[in-house]
C-alpha cells in the first residue's frame, strides 16, 4: 500500500480541537508543554498546520492579526514548528509560503531565533530590531520608583485599549480583552488618575512572563515590573527591546539574566508601526 508523503499533506486551519497535538509538537521540539498558551493563541489568532499520517502534527504556525478584519494593519507570526523527524525537508518553508500567500498585502512581523532567521530572510523578511530575553528571580531594591501602580479593574479596560492602540500602532482589542482571563496579573501605572502604562503577567511552566509591557517611559516600566514581581514568588521572564538599554541594565541589576537575543523581523514594511519608545515587551513573541 502506498504511503502518504509528509511533503504532500494538505495544510489546514487548526482549531481548539488541535490543542493537545499542538502541545505535543512543541514539547517534541524541546519547548515546555503549554496548553494554556496554545489555547490563547488558537482563540485569538489563526492556526495553520499539517497532519502527520501517523498521528499528531508535522508542522504548525499561528498568525494573529490586528486592525480592521477586512484589511488588517499587521499580522504577527509565531509558533512556527516542524516535528524533529521531519526537519530539514522543506516543510517549514512550504507552510510559511502558504501563509504568506494567504495574507497577501498584510504586513507581517515575527521574532526569529538564529536557527530560523535564514529561512525568514530567504522569504523576504528583514530585520527591524532585536529583543533580549531576560529570566531570573527578581530582587527588590535600588532607588524608590516614582510611578504609582495598582491592580487593573474592569473599568480600566477602555483606557488600556486606547493606550495600547496608540503605542502598538494597531487595534489589538481581540487580544487585549482576553488578558484578564489569560493572565495571573494585570496591573496599571497611573498619574493624576490617568493610565500611563500597563503590564500583564501570565504563567509559563515554572516562571511568570511579563508582557505586554507598555509604559510612558522607562521609569514607569520599571515600576510596573517591580509591582508584578511583588505579587509572585516565581522567577520572571520577559523580552525587552534592546533599545531600552537602561531597562535591560536595571532588570539585570535586579537579578534577571539575558539568556537569548532574537531578531525582530518584518515583511512588507520597513519598520513596525506605533511608538517603540513606549513599547517595552510583547505579550509573547508569538504575538509580536
Amino acid at each position: 500500500m502506498p504511503t502518504t508523503s509528509p511533503a504532500t499533506q494538505p495544510i489546514r486551519r487548526l482549531t481548539l480541537r488541535d490543542l493537545h497535538a499542538c502541545a505535543d509538537l512543541s514539547e517534541g521540539r524541546g519547548w515546555q508543554r503549554q496548553e494554556h498558551r496554545w489555547g490563547f493563541l488558537l482563540s485569538a489568532g489563526q492556526g495553520y498546520g499539517i497532519d502527520d499520517p501517523e498521528g499528531g502534527l508535522i508542522a504548525s504556525c499561528v498568525v494573529t492579526e490586528y486592525g480592521p478584519h477586512e484589511r488588517p494593519d499587521l499580522g504577527a507570526l509565531g509558533m512556527v514548528l516542524v516535528a524533529e523527524r521531519h526537519a530539514r525537508q522543506g516543510i517549514g518553508r512550504r507552510l510559511m509560503r502558504h501563509v504568506l500567500s494567504l495574507k497577501g498585502p498584510t504586513p507581517l512581523t515575527l521574532y526569529a531565533t538564529p536557527h530560523g532567521r535564514p529561512l525568514y530572510e530567504e522569504l523576504g523578511f528583514k530585520i527591524v530590531g532585536q529583543s533580549a530575553m531576560l529570566r531570573g528571580q527578581f530582587t527588590p531594591g535600588g532607588p524608590p520608583l516614582r510611578a504609582t501602580t495598582r491592580a487593573a479593574t474592569a473599568a480600566d479596560l477602555t483606557a488600556i485599549l486606547r493606550l495600547d492602540e496608540t503605542v502598538f500602532g494597531a487595534d489589538r482589542t481581540l487580544l487585549i480583552t482576553r488578558l484578564p482571563a489569560f493572565a495571573d496579573q494585570l496591573r496599571v501605572a497611573e498619574e493624576h488618575g490617568r493610565i500611563i502604562g500597563y503590564a500583564a503577567v501570565w504563567p509559563s511552566a515554572d516562571c511568570h512572563v511579563v508582557g505586554p509591557l507598555i509604559a510612558r517611559d522607562q521609569e514607569t516600566a520599571k515600576a510596573l515590573i517591580a509591582s508584578v514581581a511583588a505579587h509572585t514568588d516565581r522567577p520572571l521572564r520577559t523580552d525587552i527591546d534592546v533599545r531600552h538599554e537602561d531597562l535591560v541594565a536595571w532588570t539585570e541589576e535586579r537579578g534577571l539574566a539575558s539568556v537569548a537575543v532574537r531578531a525582530v523581523m518584518a515583511y512588507g514594511i520597513t519598520e513596525l508601526p506605533g511608538d517603540w519608545t513606549q513599547r517595552f515587551a510583547p505579550l509573547m513573541v508569538a504575538t509580536g
